[in-house]
């Protein structure tokens, strides 16, 4: 990504609702085995009501600008209740970074392909939001 590593995980610990979460929603304070919870709204096309969708973990381990792992439990279009969990990995390469993001988990290939198919395009909403901060 074209973000810092410090960039990414501030967005990641403290910043949800900057990139990825609906705005107010979130209640997370980017510490470990503290529980998190934020909603993330969808519109499905112009003529559709926000569904709103709640997210729910905690963070089981944290090093500062390179490691974030942590709980992901969404509801039936997301993980269907089970606990996932989801890493993500920075490695800073001068003013960039790799990100490597695992989600792990999946109570079935349904849930895992969702999943597989949505975060590019949610790392790529984090880039957008970012850039030229």
């Amino acid at each position: 990504m074209n973000l810092k590593s410090e960039v990414l995980f501030k967005a990641w610990t403290n910043e949800f609702d900057i990139w990825f979460a609906a705005p107010g929603s979130v209640l997370m304070t980017g510490n470990v085995n503290t529980p998190f919870f934020f909603e993330t709204e969808f519109r499905p096309d112009e003529n559709s009501d926000i569904q709103r969708h709640p997210h729910y973990g905690r963070f089981l381990q944290l090093i500062p600008n390179r490691l974030i792992k942590l709980t992901w439990v969404t509801g039936a279009a997301g993980t269907k209740g089970s606990e996932t969990v989801v890493t993500v990995e920075l490695v800073p390469k001068e003013e960039k970074t790799l990100l490597k993001l695992t989600h792990s988990g999946f109570p079935d290939e349904e849930s895992k392909n969702k999943h597989q198919q949505a975060w590019p395009m949610v790392l790529e909403q984090l880039e957008k939001r970012y850039i030229g901060k």
